[in-house]
């Protein structure tokens, strides 16, 4: 049977729902007993102290969590590398066994397998290497050029690298070729500028990834898994052109590759590909493209969070094997979920990046999950079964209130949610409605599906006072109201040209055709994205998505992009998008997505202004001072976007009478609206009371 086959006498019965998803796959030499990947992503843990015994909880409960194969976080082969884990002696091996043990243990039939990083040029050290020395733009370092002694050694370091990992325990090896780091930078023309056997035509710009490949099949044998992650479209203008990728292909295939895994862009591309604005399988069907050429299995990834869509997937022939990274960071059980019917129940990946890639590019930061706090911190935040049953009242159903009334319920015990509003969600119910923020959705059906597993007495339209819980007799009272916004002090403040955030988000007040908004916060881009958008949110529709940022996925002109000029259609209002703080206008949003928002406004027309004072509003308009020059902005409306304030009455009140009151999320502290943090901070809470 070709290793493209679904083999349905496999296929047990409770797999209906997604008999691809649950086929097994045959490798020869082994089987992967489904096609759902936990992707590669660095935790952060990989140099943490105590790392590896955390990454080997991590990775045991994405096996137990029903996965047929795992890639671990980047592990360089040497210093020049540049992560701070490598894998080059034993004593390191010895280290890496405690996961893998930890994964076979959990579930024989799971494969691990290490992936090999070399950052190359983006190494953040003076000793990092290239093929030329040619810097990256993102990079904080000239590259050193290679010589032939230095490729000899970064070969030899490649396979001695597959070698140690075969001696940890893994079952394979994943060699990413993609993004920007060494061998990607040896595959493009602009990266390679050589004049040796390396470089200059692209026979020889293909020989440094494909000895790489021969060596590490040499030094493993022919019964381990080796795969290689391809840029199957780098995003780069003047990046590799498809005959290009198709011809590397098929040299791997013949160097012995068991499996080619897709990659899309570079890190320095200026074309999102990961974030929750970006659409589902956006970049599967290149996938399915490339594994028309080749007989290998092809693996596919990229905002592929739900498994109907990895299924139709497979279906579409797009891949034989699906990755969804973030999302078994915000559900480790997702695919026994998915086994058994219960995808309702799944805590879908959101896309949103503020845990997990932010804190990785950000510095000094572990990654965890904005939906799922326990990620990567298995170790140190367990939901055990509490010790004495308690119960707990709940004010407020946003998403700190959400996430305690979760983890205390399944703990077991009695929680009642309030909320004044009809819906729960609070602060999401406005997220939701954001383009390119449909995700939120997904969000609250899970909270909604865990309110009636759990038993959660959820009571809505109901506002709470003192009295009404003192009569309740509850042992503990959870106050998560959230917060307000805040009204700066301004002369005119009142005027009827100036709105709340709120009220433009839900529609309740009109805006005009011109437009200032007072804060460039998240939640001033929120506002802006929303009334310069017009038609059909692209982040719904994958040909809208790829005319916005000017990718060819039918021609697969260079890099997908080359020579595609970006398809914006201007906002049909003049937007003003201003703030206090004299640093670039959304330098504080997240760190792998705040470009793309910057970007995508700019392309709309909106204009940015910092280091403005707000002097008052009147029948003219914004007045302010920019420097300490005066203008006015003829706008019809100001809306307000000045940040927020805890939402505190109540908890004064029960304090007053008495009871004993504990704060959470905004209500406990308000700066820019931050679901990352009361969410986290409600598990903890939750997981203690």
């Amino acid at each position: 049977m070709s290793a493209h086959a679904t083999d349905p006498s496999a296929t047990k019965p409770g797999d209906t729902l997604y008999p691809t998803l649950f086929s097994p796959l045959d490798l020869g030499h082994t089987r992967i007993k489904n096609r759902a990947l936990m992707g590669s992503m660095h935790t952060g843990l990989e140099e943490a102290e105590g790392g590896f015994e955390r990454m080997a909880a991590y990775y045991a409960e994405r096996a137990r969590g029903g996965v047929g194969m795992i890639i671990t976080g980047g592990i360089s082969p040497n210093l020049e590398g540049g992560l701070g884990a490598k894998l080059s002696t034993s004593e390191e091996a010895a280290q890496h066994r405690l996961i893998t043990d930890a994964v076979h243990e959990a579930d024989p039939d799971v494969k691990i397998c290490m992936q090999i990083l070399h950052s190359g040029p983006l190494a953040p050290h003076e000793g990092c290497v290239a093929p030329s020395p040619v810097r990256s733009r993102i990079a904080r370092f000239m590259p050193n050029e290679l010589d032939a002694d230095g490729i000899e050694k970064q070969l030899n370091d490649f396979a001695n690298c597959a070698a140690k990992a075969k001696e940890a325990g893994y079952d394979g090896v994943e060699i990413i070729g993609s993004a920007g780091y060494l061998l990607s930078t040896f595959l493009v023309e602009k990266t390679n500028q050589r004049t040796d056997e390396y470089g200059g035509s692209y026979e020889n710009r293909m020989r440094f990834p494909l000895e790489v490949v021969r060596r590490v099949r040499a030094a493993v044998g022919p019964d381990f898994i080796v795969i290689f992650r391809i840029a199957a479209m780098d995003m780069l203008q003047g990046g590799m052109s498809w005959d290009e990728i198709v011809m590397l292909a098929k040299r791997l295939e013949a160097e012995g590759v068991n499996i080619i895994s897709t990659h899309f862009t570079w890190h320095e591309s200026a074309v999102p590909t990961i974030a929750t604005m970006v659409p589902r399988r956006a970049f599967s069907s290149v996938t399915g493209r490339l594994r028309k050429e080749v007989s290998v299995p092809c693996i596919t990834s990229n905002r592929i969070n739900m498994p109907d869509v990895a299924e139709q997937v497979l279906l579409d022939g797009d891949a034989d094997i699906v990755s969804m990274a973030r999302p078994m960071l915000a559900d480790p059980d997702f695919v026994n979920k998915a086994r058994d019917g219960r995808a309702d129940e799944i805590n879908t990946c959101i896309g949103c990046n503020q845990a997990c890639l932010d804190h990785t590019f950000g510095g000094n930061q572990e990654v965890s999950c904005l939906v799922n706090p326990r990620a990567c911190h298995e170790t140190k935040l367990a939901y055990l079964p509490a010790k004495e049953k308690k119960k707990i009242a709940i004010i407020g159903a946003g998403p700190a209130g959400l996430a305690y009334a979760d983890v205390a319920a399944q703990r077991g015990h009695d929680v009642t949610l309030y909320d004044a509003a009809s819906e729960i969600g609070g602060q999401f119910n406005l997220a939701k409605k954001i383009p390119g923020k449909e995700e939120f959705y997904e969000t609250l059906r899970y909270f909604n599906r865990m309110i009636e597993k759990h038993g959660i007495d959820l009571r809505l339209n109901t506002r709470v006072s003192a009295g009404m819980l003192q009569n309740e007799g509850f042992d503990e009272v959870i106050v998560a109201t959230g917060i307000k916004p805040r009204t700066p002090e301004i002369e005119g403040i009142t005027h009827p040209k100036a709105v709340s955030y709120i009220d433009v988000i839900t529609g309740a007040k009109p805006v005009g055709k011109t437009v200032a908004i007072m804060g460039a916060g998240g939640i001033g881009f929120d506002v802006a994205e929303l009334i310069t958008h017009r038609g059909k949110s692209a982040a719904l529709d994958i040909d809208i998505f790829a005319k916005e940022w000017g990718i060819d996925f039918k021609n697969h002109p260079r890099g997908g992009v080359t020579g595609v000029e970006p398809q914006v259609e201007a906002a049909d209002r003049t937007v003003y998008l201003m703030q206090r703080k004299t640093t670039g206008v959304g330098k504080g949003l997240g760190k792998t997505t705040g470009w793309t928002h910057r970007l995508a406004l700019h392309r709309r027309g909106v204009m940015m202004m910092n280091g403005v004072d707000y002097l008052r509003i009147d029948d003219d308009g914004l007045h302010i001072l920019v420097g300490n020059e005066p203008k006015t902005l003829d706008v019809e409306t100001v809306i307000i976007c000045a940040g927020q304030e805890p939402l505190r009455d109540l908890y004064d009140e029960l304090t007053e009478a008495g009871l004993n009151a504990t704060l959470v999320g905004g209500a406990f502290e308000a700066m820019e609206l931050d679901a990352k943090r009361a969410i986290n901070q409600a598990c903890y809470l939750a997981a203690a009371v």
